[in-house]
């Protein structure tokens, strides 16, 4: 379907005057997605920069190791459940309307998240945050594609990919430094500055539109309301399910029952219904389908490469979050100043190539992290990081071509929501996979090395008697005790060694998963509509 067959009603719902067919945008136009994709990248750091403060907020506000995972899983829920809803309210409300109200709310629900008292007023606000920052992430796509030119959007693409990919891989960075220096409450206050610069720009480029209140009563109530259930629960499910054993677990057995019906009978109304929420529709399109999968596989890796290896620097390494936040900036700094290159590379080759080199790249430096020693430390991580970083730069912006190229203005929203939906959810899975993965492979591994730890070997007994009389020399003065206390350590050492080996298989699972990404994108068709950013 071309994307110039846009009818006059779908021109209407278009937050935009500019001329698609053109080869320049206004400046209007430009600082209308500057505003927006700079929302995009708060909504976004959201996440990660409160996953590095976790264990300090706990403790601030009392809550257990358990139950504080629900600080962010509160905003995540939420964030899933509204991107899907955000282009049917935009043309609800107008998307000046809906964009800056909801920018406002984000900035103040962020402040009052930083004077919560308690693991209640935590959630509750950190879902309204979510609620309102996960608005600004699919409407930063929809006006990339609709404010400027096709031979403009590479360049908007590339500043979303700020968002998309750099804002993951620096949240932990910006999220530890203010942690460790100003306290826990700086990651929330933060968003205040250049909250007031997205919300300044966004007042002065986006053009007042009448609302179209009428729409609600023509609204999907339907779908909305089993895709809420559905979406809310399976966050829920997969936040759960390694805490409670999965299926073991009448709790979780009942809420994924939940999830089959609702998402399923949200399927059969969307592909039914005369005026669906979402268009599912356009995931038969060869290169739409293929290129949501691939952002799918992206998202279990991008976020599970920023779950994964601050867990490995903190549990083994013994990292604080400062520390952590520094490793970690060589995967996010890079990639400022490779993804603005990105646009000038699709001038010059094919944009599947980008991104089939990209994602071979990002399954590259997993690769190089599955011989993980005691020794793997911040200096051993820099090479790999750097490839990850170059691998993500090239991936995003070109994918984003590709999956929006003939998409008309009239399905922008629903191709917008199910582009970034399904990445955000492809990180849900990927943390959740990671969790159980890790806790089996150190199970095993642990089973297999206490099975070479025998008090029959004479290198064990050797052992036991070397630090026996360590601890005999510092301080303990009876043998048993010095004897236990040797045990203790070998057995610390076991473990650790099991947890290195099991991060060396999670590494090893996202390597796999981004080479089935590489598959799905070697699939993608060469698109007629795609233009090189800034070409004439």
């Amino acid at each position: 379907m071309s994307g110039t067959l846009t009818t006059h009603s779908a021109r209407e719902k278009t937050p935009s005057r500019a001329p698609l067919e053109g080869q320049s945008a206004s400046l209007k136009s430009w600082v209308a997605v500057i505003g927006s994709t700079l929302g995009a990248f708060m909504a976004v750091l959201n996440i990660q920069i409160v996953n590095a403060s976790l264990a300090d907020i706990q403790g601030a506000i009392g809550a257990g190791i358990d139950d504080g995972g629900w600080i962010s899983t509160a905003y995540l829920v939420a964030e899933i459940v509204v991107i899907p809803l955000t282009g049917w309210l935009s043309r609800v409300y107008s998307i000046r309307i809906y964009l800056l109200a909801n920018a406002i709310l984000f900035l103040a629900f962020s402040v009052a998240c930083a004077f919560a008292q308690n693991l209640q007023e935590m959630i509750v606000l950190r879902a309204f945050q979510g609620f309102c920052g996960g608005v600004l992430i699919p409407v930063a796509f929809t006006i990339t594609i609709t404010l400027l030119p096709k031979a403009k959007q590479p360049i908007g693409f590339a500043l979303f990919a700020l968002s998309a990919t750099f804002a993951p891989a620096i949240g932990p960075t910006i999220g530890g430094y203010l942690t460790e220096n100003w306290g826990w409450q700086y990651i929330f206050y933060v968003n205040l500055v250049p909250g007031a610069l997205m919300v300044g720009m966004l007042w002065g480029s986006l053009e007042p539109a009448p609302m179209q209140l009428s729409l609600l009563r023509q609204g999907d109530w339907a779908g909305i309301t089993t895709m809420a259930i559905g979406l809310g629960t399976l966050q829920t499910v997969l936040e759960e399910g390694n805490k409670d054993d999965w299926f073991g677990s009448p709790f979780i057995v009942r809420l994924s029952l939940i999830v089959a019906v609702s998402l399923s009978l949200f399927l059969w109304i969307e592909l039914r219904s005369e005026r669906p929420l979402l268009n599912l529709k356009l995931l038969a399109r060869w290169n739409f389908g293929f290129s949501i999968l691939a952002s799918f596989l992206l998202g279990i890796a991008l976020y599970g490469a920023v779950f994964i290896l601050p867990v490995y620097l903190a549990r083994v390494q013994g990292y604080n979050a400062e520390q952590i936040g520094m490793v970690l900036a060589w995967t996010g700094l890079p990639q400022l100043l490779l993804i603005p290159l990105v646009p000038r590379l699709m001038q010059r080759f094919d944009t599947r190539i980008l991104v089939v080199v990209g994602f071979a790249l990002f399954a590259v430096s997993n690769f190089m992290n599955i011989e993980l020693t005691t020794a793997y430390a911040s200096d051993q991580l820099f090479w790999p990081n750097i490839v990850r970083a170059l691998g993500q730069a090239l991936v995003m912006v070109p994918l984003s071509a590709v999956a929006t190229a003939g998409i008309d203005s009239q399905n922008a929203g629903s191709a917008s929501a199910l582009f970034n939906m399904m990445r955000n959810l492809g990180g849900a899975v990927g943390i959740a996979m990671l969790q159980t993965f890790l806790t089996k492979r150190e199970q095993f591994h642990s089973n297999v090395l206490v099975q070479s730890v025998s008090l029959f070997e004479q290198s064990t007994r050797a052992r036991i008697d070397r630090l026996t009389g360590y601890f005999l020399v510092h301080g303990i003065s009876d043998r048993a005790a010095a004897t236990h206390q040797a045990l203790v350590a070998i057995g610390r050492t076991v473990q650790k060694q099991a947890y290195i080996m099991a991060f060396s298989d999670a590494f090893y699972l996202l390597g796999a998963a981004l080479v089935a990404a590489l598959a799905a994108t070697m699939m993608l068709r060469k698109p007629s509509h795609v233009e090189a950013g800034g070409a004439h």
